[in-house]
């Protein structure tokens, strides 16, 4: 191993996928015309304690993943947030459906539609057209936020996140903590459905230990820190006291189709990320990530990347911190620390 260099597990565990991928992986077409080598049912499990899961063996686009979750958070469906904050992977989505749209209108001729640079460009500087031509339909951050029920005469919403925020916390152990973006009545007004398309959450209480350690922040037990059964009692009211959280929390995403080496290790940041978010709401501590995966796919014009990346070591996984979280209204601050990486790996996008 290279100095300077430290083998983490969640790095490996993806170049793994990639090898079995490369090994593997069933010729298939797909929508976009690209290629892919396909295989089913793959899993990425990560313990939370080993660090934020962000790979290191390629520079990640951290404020772009960030920038995502608050749209999400916020229950927004229209690009114009994202395009305000340089976040730009939704952007052909919401020019493709411009361009559908804009020559599919009954009676109305052929039209020159604008060029994707300049239909961006008036995202950001005209509401009026942002209102019209930026919205995706009722995809991830509608169905999170605002679930449509049809309910007799008139439709209901499900705020998705905040009922689960309020059933953690008052029925942690309950079996039932799921989100959908799987709106089967509603997909077919979808820019695209959703990926991944739901998850679910576990909690479980912590040991005397777990608490201790979270407690301290040191490694030595509660009994090779000197301490003995009469002050365990004692350690554990002051523990109270200072409401260090008595339950661990999970969380396992399900995704029908996974672009494993652009759109997966965005995802798994980034449903890391929503765990941190939702341990500080509801005063738990972040326990493990499970992905289930699909359909997981290499494009074909993604193999030199991917063995680019393969060739590489990983670091020490960074930390991070969360401050001002309001997961209802999609607000929160972060600090990544020890973040070091490979310089990142450019690769084509296909949509």
């Amino acid at each position: 191993m290279c100095a300077g260099f430290m083998e983490n597990k969640l790095d490996s565990d993806y170049q793994l996928l990639l090898r079995h991928i490369l090994s593997n992986g069933v010729v298939k077409k797909d929508r976009t015309g690209t290629g892919t080598l396909s295989t089913f049912g793959c899993q990425i499990r990560h313990e939370m304690s080993d660090g934020f899961p962000l790979l290191t063996t390629k520079k990640m686009a951290v404020k772009t993943m960030m920038t995502e979750l608050k749209w999400f958070l916020k229950g927004d469906t229209n690009i114009k947030y994202l395009v305000d904050n340089n976040c730009n992977v939704w952007n052909g989505d919401a020019y493709k459906n411009y361009i559908a749209k804009i020559n599919m209108r009954p009676g109305v001729p052929m039209v020159e539609f604008l060029k994707q640079t300049e239909f961006i460009n008036k995202i950001k500087t005209d509401d009026e057209f942002a209102e019209k031509w930026g919205d995706l339909g009722p995809i991830y951050g509608k169905q999170w936020r605002d679930w449509t029920v049809e309910s007799g005469y008139k439709n209901q919403w499900v705020d998705q996140i905040k009922v689960l925020i309020n059933n953690l916390k008052e029925n942690p152990d309950s079996r039932r903590h799921i989100v959908s973006a799987w709106n089967v009545g509603e997909l077919d007004q979808m820019t695209l459905p959703p990926c991944h398309y739901g998850f679910q959450v576990y909690t479980r209480e912590l040991t005397f230990a777990e608490r201790y350690k979270h407690y301290s922040g040191s490694d030595k037990t509660w009994e090779q820190g000197g301490g003995n059964a009469y002050g365990k009692i004692t350690a554990m009211d002051i523990m109270d006291d200072e409401e260090v959280p008595i339950r661990a929390i999970s969380l396992m995403w399900n995704q029908r189709s996974v672009d494993t080496f652009l759109g997966l290790p965005f995802n798994i940041a980034s449903y890391g990320l929503l765990l941190e978010l939702l341990a500080v709401e509801v005063n738990m501590i972040p326990d493990e990530l499970i992905g289930n995966l699909g359909d997981t796919h290499l494009y074909s014009n993604h193999k030199v990347q991917a063995a680019t990346q393969l060739g590489r070591e990983g670091f020490d996984l960074p930390r991070i911190k969360v401050s001002n979280v309001n997961l209802l209204e999609g607000q929160f601050d972060y600090e990544l620390i020890n973040y070091n990486y490979h310089p990142s790996i450019k690769a084509a996008l296909s949509s």
